[in-house]
């Protein structure tokens, strides 16, 4: 019986994961069952620190702004400041009262002290 030489879809498809294997090490880049495996696992940390990234930005826009209010005077702490806002109707979302708090305190502080008044 002659020999019977096999399609080419499936070293195809083989080559494909070891390209996205590729920068891993040991047996994760070179063994396809634990290519696959590790694929999987990489693929779902991907996804879940996506939503993962967008809490730890905001926890830190918020540990800055609160950093530098309580410097200001320990009396006015960040809950009130954002409540405030809001109440002000001062459309200025953490991410910008962050970077206001780093590059220009003297900025924060004026937009303190206009919506306490």
């Amino acid at each position: 019986m002659t020999r019977i030489r096999r399609g080419y879809i499936a070293r195809r498809r083989r080559t494909k994961m070891r390209l996205f294997a590729s920068s891993f090490r040991g047996a994760h880049s070179r063994l396809t069952r634990t290519i696959i495996q590790q694929k999987i696992r990489a693929l779902v940390s991907a996804h879940r620190d996506r939503d993962r990234k967008k809490r730890d930005f905001r926890r830190l826009w918020i540990t800055r702004i609160n950093a530098v209010i309580r410097g200001a005077g320990a009396s006015y702490i960040y809950s009130r400041l954002i409540h405030n806002l809001y109440k002000g109707q001062l459309l200025l979302n953490r991410k910008i009262l962050a970077q206001i708090a780093i590059s220009n305190r003297n900025c924060l502080y004026m937009i303190s002290n206009e919506i306490i008044k």
